[in-house]
């Protein structure tokens, strides 16, 4: 697979995120695939996890905790089996009512045609201060 297929494998994935289609986007991941977070005391929703069930929970609390605002992959990198993806996001804490609005990094690695890693970089400062009563 070609840099230029390996962007358009992770802009099917951001495609199914912001249709909420969660089956389809589970469908672009290996079956054992890592997904990270920054680690953030106290905050379940943020950490890692292992596998397409994990995942599959992952976007339920995210649901259940956030609400989405704003979502916006801006920039996208490939070079050998990563794909980087920087770009922007405001969520409101639905228990708090407080909001977070940051730059983000995307890291996905690929295994053939799927992604087995995703590393998320973000202003964890912002995130875990939203979460505060």
């Amino acid at each position: 697979m070609n840099e230029a297929a390996k962007i358009e494998l992770v802009k099917h994935v951001y495609e199914a995120f912001a249709k909420r289609d969660i089956p389809r986007l589970l469908g672009y991941l290996t079956d054992d695939v890592k997904w990270e977070l920054p680690v953030i005391e106290g905050l379940a929703l943020w950490g890692h996890r292992r596998g397409r069930d994990q995942v599959a929970e992952f976007f339920r609390q995210q649901g259940e905790l956030q609400e989405e605002r704003r979502f916006h992959p801006q920039e996208f990198f490939a070079q050998g089996d990563k794909v980087v993806v920087m770009g922007y996001y405001e969520w409101t804490v639905k228990a708090t009512g407080s909001s977070f609005a940051c730059d983000w990094v995307h890291v996905f690695s690929l295994a053939g045609q799927h992604i087995d890693k995703f590393k998320e970089y973000t202003d964890t400062n912002q995130v875990a201060r939203a979460y505060q009563p």
